[in-house]
């Protein structure tokens, strides 16, 4: 069932799933699922009526599902498909592309290691989840595009035991602790690690990544930890971080996902303190992809929109962030050829509009009501 609640559409543009949507001007860019389809360029500056102006198609066996775009400047990841060889033609890493005429994207180069999942990118500096020979799993690691031609690394960390070429010996089963997605605010690094957990990194050095502290709850909690966010102003007086576990991947049969929220005051003790779950959960395992996957990665007030895989958009309030409550919610009709919702992004622009990408099929742009 589809309906709203504090949001109204706006428009729609029809695509093949996407795995996540930034919006950089007036152009928004999708980084889909699944080949042949890449990255598409969309022109939004009438959000009523998106205007398809390119698309990058990739070779079979890779994943190229998160895209930044900054200055004319755009970034995709390029990584093997899960259980998939890529063939001789695909090139796995950091596609670098330039989108000065959003219409014409030209390739720049590709930086190569053995894939890429998710990033951020300032502008002058990618913050990235590399595979890199003699490490296992992805690690944390810093390039300089300041010459976007040639990538230059600065500095790269990795949790004790994934370095196996230098000896290491990881205490976990296969790649359950790995890079996730490192987030920049000021000179800390907020990484999710999978089944890791998540560690926050003191990058005043960028040459030399710092640990400062992290938290691990997978055990006992089955989900893998998706995305640390840091909220960029005191909320009562508090440093806080947002947590988002990802409902995929359990480590067993499990009722969804949810929000966490951690006091990072202290931050060489980060201590949870509060937890967001939308309605009528009741504890009973259920399919993957059901629960929480990804905040809104532009914090800019205390509502806090979410993609929320099976139920849609919810905007979380975490004004009082002892109880955080949703104040509006999106559902969007179930894609075709998909039997529920798969809401994977969200992206809200200069606008205030908001970007909802399905995993299956379909970009919503919405507002509130």
């Amino acid at each position: 069932m589809s309906g709203t609640n504090g949001i109204k559409p706006v428009g729609y543009f029809d695509c093949p799933g996407g795995g996540q949507v930034v919006v950089s001007g007036s152009m928004a860019y999708i980084a889909h699922m699944a080949p042949p389809h890449g990255t598409t360029i969309v022109d939004v500056s009438d959000p009523r009526k998106p205007r398809k102006l390119a698309e990058i198609t990739i070779p079979a066996g890779i994943h190229s599902h998160k895209v930044r775009a900054v200055d004319g400047v755009m970034l995709v990841n390029r990584e093997p498909l899960h259980g998939k060889t890529p063939g001789p033609d695909a090139r796995t890493g950091l596609g670098i592309y330039d989108v000065s005429d959003p219409a014409k994207p030209r390739e720049i180069t590709v930086w190569a290691c053995g894939g890429v999942h998710r990033f951020t990118f300032d502008g002058r500096y990618a913050y990235l989840s590399p595979v890199i020979d003699g490490y296992r799993g992805n690690i944390v690691m810093i390039l300089d595009l300041k010459d976007p031609s040639r990538p230059q690394e600065v500095g790269r960390w990795w949790m004790p035991g994934q370095w196996i070429a230098g000896g290491e010996t990881p205490t976990w089963k296969g790649t359950d602790h790995r890079c996730h997605h490192p987030m920049r605010l000021g000179n800390r690094l907020y990484t999710s690690y999978w089944h890791g957990g998540f560690v926050i990194l003191d990058i005043e050095d960028t040459g030399k990544p710092r640990f400062v502290s992290g938290l691990d709850w997978s055990p006992p909690f089955p989900w893998p930890t998706h995305t640390t966010l840091p909220v960029p102003f005191p909320l009562m007086g508090r440093r806080v971080l947002l947590v988002a576990d990802e409902d995929v991947a359990r480590l067993g049969p499990a009722s969804s996902s949810f929000l966490w929220i951690v006091d990072i005051t202290d931050e060489t003790k980060p201590t949870p303190f509060a937890s967001f779950q939308v309605e009528g959960i009741d504890g009973s395992p259920i399919p993957d992809y059901t629960g929480c996957h990804q905040p809104v990665e532009q914090v800019r007030g205390t509502e806090i929109p979410v993609a929320w895989f099976a139920h849609g958009l919810r905007i979380v309030d975490i004004k009082n962030p002892h109880t955080p409550r949703e104040v509006a919610s999106f559902m969007p009709p179930v894609p075709e050829g998909a039997d529920r919702v798969c809401s994977n992004d969200v992206f809200v622009d200069d606008r205030a509009l908001i970007y909802l990408i399905d995993r299956k099929r379909g970009l919503h742009i919405l507002e509130r009501g």
